[in-house]
């Protein structure tokens, strides 16, 4: 066992909320080897009963999920609505995926000769390695490993090292509702040490990570030497279109929940505004107002709006990013401080006059920051939302039905929005993004089983006699 420990810190007020095992390859290696093992029973349960299982984990995460928000408005930072949201998500997840215990479709289709039956089934691929990030404890676990369960995977988690405690809880409720211990396992652990050793190990043939770009490439290039399945869910710099017909009052209050909810530390937030020449004005005034309506605090005190940021080295790239953007010339409307005092605040801040070709219309910030960026027609909005390197939520606030029938078409984007902002995602569509957001997998809904599952296609002659490929049945020209 790993003799270095590290400690879980409430961002809000600096308390040690915990102290952790500080998990390294041999940690890891004990993990897969107990995962792998397991696997060899596991994947012969009848999927109705693992999907019976996930249905007993979502009845007990709604048992516990006021335990689960008020822990995690303390070890993440979350206000209470959106960390009842983030259980929420993980309870909706277990159901959707406890129902694919009793579907898990495959096709069967016609043989092209008589007496011949033929089918496709999916087959669990073995040892998952899951490593979750810190902004969703609860919902991006339960969207990894539910569906990696019922396929009838076993699973090493890496949980962030900012939340081992909601990890921890995760993990006890799985067991508690029948999932063999041996089946999910836990290493706490930072990412260059734990997280690099399950990448790395031969005996885990799919990783799912959740994380930043260079590190999603760091994790393919790791990968690559056993051909590992990868599934990366990376970053975002979405943007949010307000059309000079769109319901202002409407749109400010999309913007403000998707560029200053979590505190922006969401791959979907809103760090962009692209808004018509027509408007600009009056929703800049809007915005503002709102933003500096806001309440910070911590996020078990009813009265928050936002929370802290995860820790001090988020804070300080929020807060460079705010030098960042007055150097370019941008113009700061509000906030750009930290808040003084214990924990890690930053006020919602709001750049305008932001030119698309700017770093802070370019780079993924993580915080509470969002960047208006004036147009003057619909399709030069659209080249804007277009011309960053992510792609993974969009939204467009508009009356015309033409233009948000465009703008679903071009917006390149996994996921687009039509007068609602970039977050909201449900578990019974595709999660991901295109471009830099990922490797052209998702989460959620039936594309996820894609990730834990390898196609198998299964043959049948029931003729009682060999037939041979059709190529060789096929009448063939006489010679010359």
């Amino acid at each position: 066992m790993a003799s270095a420990t590290f400690e879980s810190v409430a961002p809000a007020t600096g308390e040690v909320l915990g102290t952790f095992p500080r998990g390294d390859a041999a940690d890891v290696d004990r993990a897969v080897a107990t995962a792998r093992e397991a696997f060899e029973d596991w994947r012969l349960v009848p999927a109705p009963e693992r999907g019976n299982m996930l249905f007993r984990f979502a009845e007990l995460l709604r048992a516990h999920k006021d335990e689960l928000t008020d822990l995690m408005t303390r070890e993440m930072g979350k206000v209470k609505a959106e960390a009842g949201g983030d259980v929420q998500e993980a309870i909706d997840m277990s159901f959707y995926m406890g129902g694919e215990g009793r579907r898990l479709f495959g096709h069967t289709t016609p043989s092209e000769l008589r007496d011949k039956f033929m089918m496709s089934v999916r087959m669990p691929v073995g040892v998952v390695g899951a490593i979750t990030p810190w902004n969703f404890p609860i919902a991006i676990p339960a969207w990894k490993l539910c569906p990696a369960l019922v396929c009838g995977n076993t699973v090493v988690l890496k949980p962030a090292e900012d939340t081992p405690l909601l990890a921890a809880r995760f993990v006890d409720l799985l067991h508690q509702a029948g999932v063999p211990e041996g089946v999910v396992q836990v290493v706490n652990g930072f990412g260059e040490e734990a997280g690099e050793a399950l990448v790395r190990h031969p005996d885990v043939p799919v990783i799912t990570f959740t994380g930043s770009r260079e590190t999603g490439i760091a994790v393919t290039k790791a990968a690559a030497d056993h051909l590992k399945h990868v599934h990366l869910e990376l970053g975002g710099k979405n943007a949010i279109i307000v059309m000079d017909d769109a319901d202002l009052e409407l749109a400010v209050e999309g913007i403000v929940w998707s560029a200053f909810g979590t505190s922006g530390q969401r791959c979907t937030a809103a760090s962009r505004v692209i808004v018509h020449e027509a408007v600009y004005g009056e929703l800049q005034s809007k915005l503002v107002a709102a933003a500096e309506r806001l309440r910070l605090g911590p996020g078990w005190d009813d009265e928050t709006d936002v929370g802290p940021l995860i820790n001090r080295a988020a804070l300080d790239k929020v807060h460079s990013y705010t030098r960042v953007g007055l150097d370019e010339g941008a113009k700061l409307l509000t906030g750009g401080e930290p808040v003084e005092g214990a924990g890690f605040f930053y006020r919602p801040t709001v750049f305008a006059d932001v030119s698309p070709r700017m770093r802070i219309a370019q780079e993924e910030i993580f915080g509470p920051t969002t960047a208006l960026i004036p147009v003057r027609s619909f399709e030069e909005a659209v080249a804007a939302a277009n011309s960053v390197e992510y792609g993974l939520s969009s939204s467009i606030f508009t009356r015309d039905v033409n233009r948000a029938f465009r703008a679903m078409r071009d917006l390149q984007a996994g996921i687009t929005y039509v007068n609602a902002g970039t977050t909201g995602a449900e578990v019974h569509l595709p999660f991901g993004g295109v471009k830099a957001t990922g490797n052209g997998h998702r989460e959620a809904g039936q594309a996820a089983l894609d990730v834990f599952t390898e196609w198998k296609s299964i043959y049948v002659d029931y003729s009682g006699k060999l037939q041979r490929a059709q190529i060789d049945n096929a009448e063939r020209p006489a010679p010359r």
